[in-house]
């Protein structure tokens, strides 16, 4: 068992990543204790990294720990990236003071994009739970990778694209999948399987060749690869105009009669750049009132 202590540029609210995450049946946490328990595939192994906040959001701190010893460096170098801890907020904070958004980045400081803990398992996500209330969307992912996926020690890990590519389409109709969502997740995961689609050289390339390439997958449109873009990625630069949620957060932001339409949602955000994606997280946030 090994412990590292990892310093994160300031200001992380690390409590609201967990609040967050504690939606997600899937995850192992405890919000009292400040703590998640990280799983992390490395080739065929698997790894648990547990990460534990002992900061505050102004000064953040956090204690690492796993009983992987041999790969320590590159398992703490992989949560680094996951939970962003080089990424400026202050900066992020400073930039919206001076936009319409000033004093919603007043009310939510330090909110930082985390992203899922691999590219595949956040692109399985977000094509479940497209177009289905939060509920019913938690407990499809939930069942998938609880009856095709690994436990370790409570720890969940997503099936990989190998496993997801042998599947039948009524397994996953018997879990109350629709025919096409059951489609969409198997025949995604055929393309990831065969090397069609390489995930990790696509999350090196721009937002649109990324959009470009996934919104040709049957199945998967601007929606799925934005949120793919942002929560898989990490990119700080994407507005889902088609989210309900950031349309309802607008209305209510901005006391609006309706919500907006496009080229609303299009003039409002027009000084946010480079940092839509923090806007359209704190929106998020803004409606669940955290």
């Amino acid at each position: 068992m090994w412990k590292e202590e990892i310093e994160s540029v300031p200001e992380y609210d690390f409590d609201y990543t967990l609040l967050r995450w504690s939606l997600d049946p899937l995850i192992q946490l405890d919000r009292d204790e400040r703590w998640v328990d990280v799983p992390v595939k490395l080739d065929d192994e698997f790894h648990i990294v547990r990460v534990r906040a002992l900061g505050t959001t102004s000064q953040p701190l956090f204690e690492l720990s796993s009983s992987s010893i041999h790969d320590k460096e590159t398992l703490i170098d992989h949560v680094f990236e996951l939970f962003q801890w080089g990424s400026d907020l202050n900066r992020v904070h400073q930039h919206f003071q001076k936009t319409n958004l000033a004093a919603l980045f007043q009310n939510h400081y330090g909110t930082p994009i985390v992203k899922d803990f691999h590219l595949y398992d956040c692109l399985m996500k977000v094509i479940i739970h497209q177009q289905l209330n939060m509920s019913f969307a938690y407990t499809l992912s939930t069942r998938f990778v609880k009856i095709f996926g690994t436990e370790r020690k409570g720890v969940w890990f997503y099936p990989s694209p190998e496993q997801t590519a042998a599947l039948e389409y009524d397994q996953l109709r018997e879990l109350q999948f629709s025919q096409r969502k059951a489609e969409y997740v198997i025949d995604t995961s055929k393309l990831i399987a065969s090397g069609e689609i390489d995930l990790d050289k696509l999350a090196l390339e721009s937002n649109d060749s990324v959009s470009d390439t996934l919104v040709k997958v049957r199945g998967i449109g601007p929606w799925t690869a934005e949120n793919w873009l942002m929560f898989g990625v990490g990119r700080e630069n994407l507005f889902p105009k088609a989210d309900i949620g950031i349309q309802n957060a607008l209305k209510s932001y901005f006391n609006m009669e309706k919500k907006p339409d496009y080229e609303e949602m299009e003039s409002l955000s027009k000084d946010w750049a480079p940092f839509k994606s923090y806007a359209s997280l704190t929106l998020w946030r803004s409606i669940e009132g955290v």
